[in-house]
């Protein structure tokens, strides 16, 4: 325990600042509610001629630091709302001014409707927020709201953010499911209740180490006392349908908040892959030629139920409890694939045939307990928050192979039964204090979180229906880890420059100990996570800025499992218990126009980066993917973004980058090459957003990618997307309805080739990319109240993994 004292002593140590005379307050609307990220202006109450400026903070709060004494007075401005003045004031020592209330702007899009304002984004020290609240871009689902936003990239359902994975975070709380989970959860969320999009590349110290980029989900306060509900039901058809119902119930009192939601999943997915490996003798020259062709169609059943209880215990004082619970009772996936082999005269020499099943049952349960505890008048706060997750996965899987000569003669034949299991159970505490230090914002907090997975498989050979053990291929993998962090960070505004500074420091203690085959891992490691931010805005509409991080990848608890997965016996997955945590540092310079047209020149490099790396044995003629650490992945990059409502009824966002992609490895082929990969690729993102009329919108996406650098495989030919969404409001809005159509030119599937050394195989995955879908949501009650829906996660919950994911 020594580390974490002294962690602790050396993250809570700093240096006093003197005090200054100061000027706080608060911008909200009419309804009370906070107006984050308004223009605010200082002015002499004499003359009204400008003494400073800044930005109101998410909560609607205001901060003019070291300000002389003399009379002042304050204007605010924000888009959708008139400008607002304080009354006049004199500043002596520290002053809170009344709340300044803005009044809505009526004339705001009345070509089009006055319930509509106009999209903005704010370039922050540590973020850009993208602001959609009561816009037009907000009358879908949470998941196209993301999808417009400026800077994501949405690339094989994967979100990404400078080329790298985002994570997904909602009201600060993560969320991590698989990418196709992540979109079934954000596309039941309304986009009415979002306030915002945070996008936050370098995350500043009070996130976890973990991970890249950010993108975190601001919701909307709730306004008044009422009951609302909804039911939604949706059919996607792609070459098998899918089906989805839900309904969602929430009721406010003036001292409780009451949510709930149900959603019913029933899925039939088609993915097909084609796959090519060229074999070779230890002289180079060509042994082999394979081509495979694989289809799984899985069925999957699943419910979810989300249930949040918030309780106003004072005016000051929040008491929240949420549980979150997924049961997925089937999951089932049948696996046909051919394997035609040849000479290196290209010539048919025999093909073997693979059914196999797997079969798959989750259970996900999230019991959050939060408190929160405003202090004093000044914004300060106090918070703490507590998790347990329980994760069980099981599965089984049965392989069976059928080797034929090229005249049809059967050779030889195998089967075998594989029964993986993964039981994983995760604690975490935390606390978090928020508040000021003199002139200086002042943030603090200690986290801990404790993790203890176990996973298991037994393996049976099954040929001539006898099914005999394999003690050799068993597996008994237990993990624990326990990781103590604390952090602290400064922030200041003056005149025309922001600089924000954090550390955060995160002790690992980790032991990986495979039982069957006598490996233990053991990690003990502290690590330091500076994050420094500076902005300068020399002139009106003209902001630069700069900003680094410092941050850690930790593998998930299934890479480190060294069990294997099997496509056939000559193709599988497989973990390594040797795998260590990769380090990032990234360095990001910003130009920002008028909040309207940016360029960021982007660095990172992740030493020991995590990636699954194929390796095909020449000598056994067979293909495994390994779990493994590079050298180093890098990039560099140039993006340009523009976003804009050209006229009142069409909003259009550009995003392009130009990008450098490299990495380093060590090749497993035995004589421990080292292999440099380098690209070059070009990405280009458009969004139209047309407001036919007031109750019909059509959103037209496009985008394009020239080349994509993924471990040792790199695109083969370019990849693109035309995506097409229209909606239609009936009822005043109480009934949707929703149809989309993705990949409409069916041009998304992409090739992927790894060829080096005596390495030669292409990957072609064509998951079901061209899709419509029909959805209807129906809205009853008070339907207009925000509520309090949020999906609550845990960092740690990232790093489950289903067995056998694909």
């Amino acid at each position: 325990m020594k580390h974490p004292i002294l962690l602790s002593v050396l993250l809570f140590s700093f240096v006093s600042v003197a005090q200054t005379g100061s000027i706080t307050g608060k911008i909200v609307d009419t309804n009370k509610q906070e107006v984050s990220y308004a223009n605010v202006l200082l002015l002499k109450a004499a003359d009204s001629s400008f003494v400073k400026g800044a930005v109101s903070e998410e909560n609607g709060a205001i901060l003019f630091a070291e300000i002389p004494s003399g009379r002042y007075l304050i204007k605010a401005s924000f888009v959708g709302f008139k400008d607002g003045y304080s009354s006049p004031f004199e500043l002596k020592d520290e002053i809170r001014i009344s709340d300044l209330i803005l009044q809505e702007n009526s004339e705001a899009l009345e070509a089009v409707t006055v319930n509509y304002r106009k999209p903005t984004i704010v370039r922050g020290i540590d973020r850009m927020v993208f602001n959609v609240e009561n816009t037009a871009i907000s009358s879908g689902t949470t998941y196209d709201i993301l999808q417009r936003t400026p800077g994501v990239v949405v690339n094989q359902g994967q979100l990404l953010v400078k080329n790298r994975p985002a994570q997904v975070y909602i009201n600060d709380r993560k969320v991590y499911l698989t990418n196709e989970e992540l979109q079934q959860l954000l596309e039941g969320f309304a986009g009415v209740n979002i306030k915002s999009v945070e996008v936050i590349t370098n995350p500043p110290a009070r996130y976890d180490a973990e991970g890249g980029a950010i993108l975190n989900i601001v919701t909307s306060k709730n306004l008044s006392i009422g009951y609302k509900g909804s039911i939604n039901a949706s059919n996607t058809v792609g070459i098998k349908p899918k089906y989805n119902a839900g309904t969602s119930q929430y009721y406010k009192t003036d001292w409780l908040n009451a949510f709930a939601s149900y959603n019913f999943n029933s899925r039939f997915d088609v993915k097909t892959d084609e796959g090519f490996v060229q074999f070779y003798n230890p002289n180079g020259s060509e042994k082999a030629t394979w081509e495979d062709l694989f289809q799984r169609e899985t069925r999957t059943i699943s419910h979810s139920l989300n249930t949040i209880l918030d309780f106003t215990l004072s005016e000051t004082e929040l008491l929240s409890f949420t549980a979150n619970i997924l049961h997925t009772p089937k999951a089932n996936s049948d696996i046909s694939g051919r394997t035609e082999t040849y000479n290196p005269q290209g010539q048919l020499d025999s093909l073997y045939t693979t059914q196999s099943r797997l079969e798959n049952q989750r259970d996900n349960l999230l019991f959050n307990l939060n408190y929160e505890n405003q202090l004093g008048e000044n914004g300060a706060t106090l918070s703490a928050n507590a998790n347990y997750i329980d994760y069980t996965d099981d599965q089984m899987q049965a392989v069976a192979t059928r080797y034929v000569s090229a005249q049809g003669n059967l050779l030889n034949s195998n089967a075998f039964n594989t029964i993986p299991t993964q039981k994983s159970q995760i604690y975490t505490g935390q606390l978090d204090y928020l508040g000021n230090l003199g002139s200086w914002a002042f943030e603090a907090g200690a986290k801990y979180s404790g993790i203890n997975s176990e996973s298991r498989q037994e393996f049976f050979n099954t040929a001539g229906n006898v099914s005999d053990a394999d003690a050799i291929l068993n597996d008994h993998f237990d993990y624990t880890e326990a990781i103590y962090a604390s952090y602290f960070s400064f922030a200041k505004d003056w005149e025309k420059w922001s600089f924000k500074a954090g550390l955060r420091g995160e002790y690992t203690d980790a032991n990986g100990n495979s039982r069957t085959l006598g490996v233990v891992n053991t990690q003990e490691y502290l690590e330091l996570f500076p994050t420094v931010y500076l902005m300068h805005n020399p002139f009106d509409n003209h902001s630069f800025g700069i900003d680094y991080s410092r941050r850690i990848d930790r593998p998930r608890f299934q890479s480190l499992n060294p069990f294997r997965y099997f496509l056939n016996e000559n193709n599988f997955q497989e973990g390594n218990p040797n795998i260590q945590p990769a380090i990032a540092n990234r360095v990001n310079f910003n130009y920002t126009y008028k909040n309207k047209l940016s360029f960021d020149l982007y660095w990172d490099r992740i030493d020991n980066a995590m990636n699954r790396l194929p390796f095909q044995d020449n000598e056994n003629l067979t293909l495994r993917s390994v779990n493994t650490n590079l050298n180093y992945e890098q990039q560099y990059s140039l993006d340009v973004s523009y976003s804009e409502f050209v006229n009142n009824w069409m909003w259009m966002s550009i995003y392009a980058s130009f990008f450098n992609m490299q990495n380093k490895f060590t090749s497993l082929d035995g004589n421990q090459s080292k292999i440099e990969n380098e690209i070059n690729g070009f990405f280009f993102q458009s969004v139209n957003y047309l407001i036919i009329n007031s109750t019909l919108n059509v959103t037209i996406s496009n985008n394009f990618t020239s080349n994509y650098l993924v471990g040792s495989y790199e695109y083969d030919r370019p990849q693109y997307r035309l995506n097409v969404d229209i909606q239609k409001r009936f009822l005043d809005g109480r009934l949707i309805l929703n149809l989309s159509s993705e990949d409409v030119f069916n041009t998304m599937k992409t090739p992927l080739k790894s060829r080096y050394l005596n390495q030669n195989n292409t990957f072609f995955a064509m998951p079901e990319f061209q899709k419509i879908r029909v959805g209807l949501r129906y809205n009853f009650g008070n339907f207009k109240l925000s509520d309090n829906n949020r999906e609550t996660s845990v960092d740690e919950e990232s790093r489950l993994q289903e067995l056998g994911a694909n």
